[in-house]
């Protein structure tokens, strides 16, 4: 265990946690929603300091980012735990696993040290280090010292995100945050409350700050039937990320499949009818960059110039084609909104 950041002590011996928009209040030898920070004699402790349940080699697109740093590996790294409980979750075995086993002080994962991490991941020629798989906020304790030891050694730092942490968590770690993938799930509040335990509008504002911070944004909506695609909340998204974050924010839509899914398993899989409509709701409100995900090889997966529509990026699965010069069009020059 280590001492949490980002939490108060109260003279009843609760703590009150700062980490993310819960907020929870926390009494003594109780945990908070995410399971994972515990209050030990009126002081808060990250229960999975420095243990990684998960770390990998991965191409980053399979964050996914498309564009920032097309084509580079990225050194993948996670540990237990979430301040979700997404019904959808398809990382659930890892993200889940302290409630569903009721884990206590005894947390799984490999122990590891900073200077391992941004070691192997330039031995293996990574570019760039992501926070992912489950919710990087719940280890941010795990994270941050490696984030600062990443950039001195010229890596970039990516998080892969359900966008609920704190003001005071984004402020700690804009200094060394590169570019984020934000799920934005739903854009009705009572579907985020029934679906994640969490609600809209913190997520919404982090990021709005996020972008006014310089942090390069991505945005990913799994599309879960009779869920997702309800009252207008399609357009409302791509509306929220023309109008707040720039029509040149890539958009990921992607399909679910409830095989996969922790609660969900009676719900339809995303067809591609239902992707495509998506995908034009994205494309009428004025996107620049709209991908589909989670299918088969699809042209819609490439990139193309939004002035000459020439193709730039041709991605067959993980296997990518880059065509474009250095962010620019190939043919007209046009910027293509891709850090390099």
């Amino acid at each position: 265990m280590q001492e949490a950041l980002l939490y108060k002590e109260n003279k009843n011996k609760t703590v009150d946690c700062k980490l993310c928009n819960h907020f929870c209040n926390i009494p003594e030898n109780e945990t908070g929603f995410c399971g994972v920070r515990k209050n030990v004699n009126g002081k808060l402790y990250s229960l999975n300091y420095n243990r990684l349940i998960a770390r990998n080699i991965d191409p980053i697109e399979k964050k996914p980012f498309f564009h920032f740093l097309p084509g580079s590996l990225a050194y993948s790294i996670s540990a237990m735990g979430c301040n979700f409980h997404c019904l959808n979750c398809q990382n659930w075995q890892i993200s889940q696993l302290q409630r569903i086993e009721k884990l206590d002080n005894k947390f799984p994962g490999e122990l590891i040290k900073a200077e391992e991490i941004v070691q192997d991941a330039k031995d293996n020629n990574c570019l760039s280090i992501a926070y992912t798989y489950t919710e990087p906020t719940i280890f941010l304790e795990t994270a941050l010292p490696i984030m600062k030891l990443a950039h001195q050694h010229k890596l970039k730092n990516v998080w892969v995100s359900n966008g609920f942490m704190s003001r005071e968590c984004l402020d700690l770690i804009f200094p060394y945050l590169d570019a984020i993938n934000v799920d934005l799930k739903f854009f009705l509040d009572k579907k985020y409350k029934k679906i994640t335990g969490g609600s809209l509008q913190p997520i919404l504002d982090n990021l709005i700050y996020l972008k006014k911070n310089n942090v390069f944004v991505e945005i990913t909506t799994l599309l879960i039937p009779g869920e997702t695609n309800t009252k207008g909340q399609l357009k409302d998204i791509a509306d929220f990320i023309v109008k707040k974050l720039g029509d040149d924010t890539p958009w990921h839509i992607s399909k679910f499949s409830p095989e996969i899914s922790f609660k969900l398993l009676s719900k339809n899989s995303t067809s591609i009818k239902e992707l495509e409509e998506a995908y034009q709701i994205g494309k009428d409100a004025g996107l620049k960059y709209v991908y589909l995900g989670n299918i088969a090889t699809d042209d819609r997966e490439n990139t193309y110039c939004p002035e000459c529509g020439a193709l730039n990026i041709e991605r067959q699965g993980y296997i990518i084609t880059r065509d474009d010069e250095k962010g620019l069009c190939k043919n007209c020059k046009q910027s293509l909104n891709i850090i390099i």
